[in-house]
C-alpha cells in the first residue's frame, strides 16, 4: 500500500497475466496424442455410473432445495426484500442448472457411462428439462471436437476473417457497442444459434437444430432430431400447463430467469474456451487435428469451478480426451502439463474481466504479415 492508499499489482501477477497472453506454438507439436494418453494414470478413462449419477443426484438436491425454499419463503418476505431473495434464488439456482447442463453435455460425448444407450437416456432427459435439443446438439457438437480450430469446419464461434466483418461491426468497436454486443450474446446467443446457426459455421442453406432435414444432419440421424424435438416440445407443454396453473409470473421466476443464467454462463464458458489472444487458428492448408484441439484454454471462475463439474479449467483436457468424465479431469490436467509445455494455455484473469478483453481484442483473424495458414486475433478495423 502506498501514498494515498493506492495498491500496486504485484510483479508476479503482471508476469503471470503477460504470459497468458503470449502466443502458443503454431507449429506441429513434437508429440503425438498417445504420447500425451501414456502419462494419464488409467484409471482416469474409467466411467463409473454410481460416481456419475452421483453428480446428478446432487443437482438436483440442491436445485429441489433452492425451489423449495423460494417458491415456500420468498412471498413471505417483504415486497424489498423478496426481490433481493428472487435475485439470490436466480443466481443459486442458474448456477446449479449450469451444471445440470454439464452433466448432460458429458453423456453426449459418452462420458458418463459405460453404456451409450444410458448415456443418451440420462442426457436426453436432463437436455430437455432445459430445452436443450439433445441429440441435435450432441452432433454437431461432435463435429466441433473433430474440427477444433479449423476456419472452414469447425462448428461454432468461428471467427471471421477481416474482409467478413459486418457494416455495423465499426459502430459496435467502442466501449457502448461493446457492452451492447456482449449482453445480446449472452441473453439471445444460445436460443440463435440452436434456431438459425448465428456464431455457427455457414452451410449451404439455412441450418437450425431443431430441423431434421437441415444441413447438420444426414439421413441416419434424423430420426433422432425428432426424438431431439419431442422432448424439447414435452417440456415446453408442461411449462404451459404450469403457466395456466400458477401463472406466467410464477413461471418465469421459478423456471424462466434461472434458465436465462444457464444460458448466459453456457455462452461465456464456450467463447472463453476458444476465444484467446494467443490461440491460432488454422485454414486447410494447416489444420491438423491435435493443433485444432490445442487451441482452447481453461479458465478459472473461482468457487464455480466445482459447480460447473471443472468444465471451464479442464478443457484443453477434455478436447484432447472428450469420453474422460469429469471427476478424473483436474487429474488429468496435471499429468498433461508437463509434457505439453507452451502448447498449454490457461488463463487465470477474472472472467468478467476476460471477456471485455477478448470482446475488444479478438475481432477477426488474419495471418502475419507473409504468412499463410496461421491466422491470429486482431482489433483494428
Amino acid at each position: 500500500m502506498g501514498a494515498g492508499g493506492r495498491m500496486s499489482v504485484p510483479p508476479s501477477q503482471r508476469k503471470s497475466e503477460s504470459d497468458s497472453l503470449k502466443r502458443v506454438p503454431y507449429s506441429k507439436p513434437p508429440f503425438s496424442i498417445s504420447q500425451i494418453k501414456k502419462v494419464i494414470p488409467p484409471h482416469c478413462f474409467q466411467r463409473s455410473v454410481l460416481h456419475s449419477f452421483s453428480y446428478v443426484v446432487y443437482d438436483i438436491v440442491l436445485a429441489s432445495l433452492f425451489y423449495y425454499v423460494a417458491t415456500n419463503y420468498i412471498h413471505q418476505l417483504p415486497q424489498t426484500l423478496s426481490f433481493v431473495a428472487w435475485t439470490i434464488y436466480w443466481a443459486l439456482q442458474g448456477c446449479v442448472l449450469t451444471g445440470v447442463w454439464v452433466i448432460a453435455h458429458e453423456c453426449g460425448h459418452h462420458a458418463f457411462s459405460d453404456y451409450k444407450w444410458l448415456d443418451d437416456t440420462v442426457g436426453l432427459v436432463l437436455h430437455s428439462s432445459l430445452l436443450v435439443p439433445y441429440f441435435s446438439w450432441k452432433y454437431s457438437h461432435r463435429r466441433h471436437h473433430s474440427n477444433t480450430g479449423s476456419l472452414e469446419r469447425d462448428e461454432v464461434f468461428v471467427p471471421k476473417q477481416k474482409n467478413a466483418l459486418k457494416w455495423w461491426a465499426k459502430y459496435l468497436n467502442n466501449p457502448p457497442g461493446r457492452f451492447i454486443a456482449i449482453t445480446i450474446q449472452l441473453t439471445l446467443g444460445w436460443p440463435l444459434y440452436l434456431a438459425f446457426n448465428v456464431a455457427g459455421r455457414p452451410y449451404e442453406r439455412f441450418a437450425c437444430h431443431y430441423d431434421p432435414y437441415g444441413p447438420i444432419y444426414n439421413d441416419r440421424k434424423r430420426l433422432q432430431i425428432y426424438v431431439s424435438d419431442a422432448g424439447v416440445l414435452a417440456v415446453t407443454y408442461v411449462l404451459y400447463r404450469l403457466v395456466l396453473a400458477k401463472g406466467l409470473a410464477w413461471v418465469v421466476c421459478v423456471y424462466g430467469v434461472p434458465l436465462l443464467v444457464v444460458n448466459a454462463f453456457l455462452v461465456m464458458i464456450t467463447y472463453l474456451q476458444h476465444t484467446h489472444p494467443s490461440l491460432p487458428h488454422y485454414d486447410s492448408s494447416e489444420w491438423e487435428w491435435l493443433r485444432g484441439a490445442l487451441t482452447t484454454v481453461d479458465r478459472d471462475y473461482g468457487i464455480l469451478n466445482k459447480v460447473f463439474h471443472n468444465i471451464n479449467d479442464t478443457h484443453v483436457a477434455h478436447h484432447l480426451f472428450s469420453t474422460m468424465p469429469h471427476y478424473h479431469a483436474m487429474e488429468a490436467t496435471k499429468a498433461i502439463k508437463p509434457i505439453l509445455g507452451e502448447y498449454y494455455r490457461f488463463d487465470g484473469t477474472p472472467v468478467y474481466k476476460a471477456i471485455w478483453r477478448e470482446a475488444k481484442e479478438c475481432l477477426y483473424v488474419e495471418p502475419d504479415e507473409g504468412e499463410q495458414g496461421v491466422y491470429w486475433y486482431r482489433n483494428k478495423i
